[in-house]
């Protein structure tokens, strides 16, 4: 199999395709000059990869279902009875939305929004199958990943692949910006958080392989979900990060999430970039983060 080609998945239980990532170094962290400071995207610095293969695409609600359906598994998010909502995407009665953050109000928590129930009470997975599972948390990653015989990607690994073989580059197709000659990803157009102007076609998520591949063969590296990362996270992890194969930090009170999601947008969350950073706590769900998954 030739580097970069996307290959059927090594077993019955996970077959999503694979995308085999050749061993190399790159430059990690921002060069565009659009970090965010408290993320912590800076200093860049060198960082040397073994070959690894990677899910092409990020976990689907039909590849989730399977190991749903296979194990008996409950989400954290079906556990506590409720999850993170975008107010757009709301289907629920009043009653079932019990919080809603000061700072972001955008967000509801919602009584029984779950992976099944991705707007609440009153939706369903019907034509969303191809789609990206949400509603799960770190911790659910890690027990498909377990249960799959897989594991999450290191953040390094994620950026490494997001980059497409583009090393210093903005995104996974280059510099350009996402709007140029057509949409590259799913993002948030208009006015955050009030209007979305669906240029792109997606209120919120789009399905797996919608857009352009990125030079590997990996599908929506950044836009459409958040993607779990197996690293705790640290704003100065950077300065002492090993040269060769990063692990992230030995602890922490959150886990990485990377490539930003379908809420993205210039003016609040310009984080669909391969260096971008964000975190959560391991036991948090929400509408708009899912994952992908890396050989053992």
């Amino acid at each position: 199999m030739r580097f970069g080609a996307p290959a059927t998945g090594g077993g019955s239980l996970h077959a999503i395709e694979q995308a085999l990532i050749p061993a190399g170094t790159f430059v990690m962290g921002d060069a565009s000059g659009d970090r965010n400071p408290a993320d912590g995207e800076v200093p860049q610095h060198p960082v040397t990869l073994a070959a690894f293969s990677i899910d092409a695409t990020s976990v689907t609600n039909d590849d989730f279902a399977r190991f749903v359906d296979a194990t008996g598994y409950r989400t954290e998010a079906e556990a506590y009875g409720y999850s993170a909502v975008f107010h757009l995407a709301l289907a629920a009665d009043d009653d079932d939305v019990i919080g809603r953050p000061p700072g972001t109000p955008w967000w509801l928590g919602v009584r029984g929004a779950d992976w099944r129930h991705p707007g609440g009470a009153h939706s369903d997975l019907t034509g969303l199958g191809d789609h990206p599972v949400v509603h799960v948390s770190w911790n659910d990653a890690q027990a498909y990943c377990t249960w799959a015989g897989r594991r999450l990607p290191t953040e390094a690994e994620w950026e490494y692949a997001a980059r497409g073989g583009l090393d210093q580059r903005k995104y996974p197709w280059g510099d350009e910006e996402v709007d140029a000659g057509g949409w590259r990803t799913n993002i948030w157009q208009g006015d955050f958080p009030r209007r979305n102007t669906l240029d792109d076609g997606w209120l919120t998520t789009a399905p797996v392989r919608s857009f352009r591949p990125n030079g590997y063969g990996l599908w929506q590296m950044v836009g459409n979900v958040w993607e779990w990362a197996s690293d705790w996270f640290s704003p100065h992890y950077y300065r002492h990060s090993p040269a060769a194969d990063p692990a992230g930090p030995e602890s922490g009170q959150a886990r990485v999430l990377r490539g930003g999601s379908y809420l993205c947008h210039i003016s609040y969350c310009n984080r669909y970039r391969n260096s971008a950073r964000s975190q959560n706590t391991p036991d948090s769900s929400m509408g708009n983060a899912g994952f992908r998954t890396v050989a053992l």
